[in-house]
């Protein structure tokens, strides 16, 4: 019996470690016809591997570098740990609105799953089952890695870490990241309606100023003072200076 794998990955890869094709359950032999397989940056690889004496065996693929062994390839289908997630937190969220945290990593083969920290404690699917969440209302969806608070609470106030994993390699978790659940600052909007209030009052009381004083009736004036006369030149006889039209002002 045979088997072959094919690799391909987008992160550049140089496979001058040593690829192992081990069978589990059952004992036999098995035979690799190309030990070292060398391979250049971001080109597909073509692995073999030959087995007999297993009546029901389990292939796999693994990827071993120095001290470290990764499975590779199971059941004919490549896999790749998930890397370091990327989070996306609010500094602050107004408590009563809604806030959106989101996760994701793009190396996880099959797709990871998303878990949700605050504080270091593990966020439930469900808050109102654990008492360190009951007063906290969100949803967390494992599969896209998003967790919604609808709507923030003051309990809300921590810091956040994203943990990715889809069951190969080992379970990677982003930076802590601080979110703040903070209370509408009535104070400064109300501060900044009285502001512009006195603006817009100050505003009218100038134009009513202006106007009591007279300046819009003294500007009318000057305005209608300034005539424009035009008069036409008589005909006069030939010699004599002849001025078409003039203006007074």
């Amino acid at each position: 019996m045979g088997t072959k794998a094919k690799v391909g990955r987008e992160q550049s890869l140089l496979f001058t470690s040593v690829i192992l094709c081990s069978l589990a359950l059952g004992s036999g032999t098995v035979f690799t016809p190309e030990p070292e397989v060398r391979v250049a940056e971001n080109k597909p690889a073509k692995l073999s591997c030959s087995y007999s004496g297993f009546s029901s065996p389990r292939v796999e693929w693994k990827f071993a570098q120095g001290d470290t062994t990764s499975l590779v390839c199971y059941n004919n289908k490549i896999t790749v740990p998930p890397s370091k997630p990327t989070v996306s937190i609010p500094s602050s969220a107004t408590i009563g609105s809604r806030a959106v945290l989101t996760c994701s990593e793009q190396d996880g083969s099959p797709p990871s799953e998303y878990y949700w920290f605050r504080d270091g404690v593990l966020m439930p699917t469900e808050p109102k089952s654990s008492r360190a969440f009951s007063n906290s209302s969100y949803t967390l969806n494992h599969k896209t890695g998003e967790l919604v608070f609808d709507p923030v609470s003051g309990s809300d106030t921590g810091e956040y870490t994203c943990q990715a994993q889809n069951g190969y390699g080992t379970p990677v978790r982003s930076d802590p990241l601080r979110m703040e659940a903070a209370e509408l600052n009535v104070g400064g909007i109300v501060a900044a309606v009285l502001v512009t209030l006195i603006l817009l009052g100050v505003l009218i009381f100038g134009i009513w100023f202006a106007y009591s004083r007279g300046y819009f009736d003294r500007m009318k004036k000057g305005t209608a003072n300034k005539k424009v006369i035009y008069s036409q030149a008589t005909a006069r006889s030939e010699g004599e200076f002849r001025q078409t039209s003039s203006f007074l002002v």
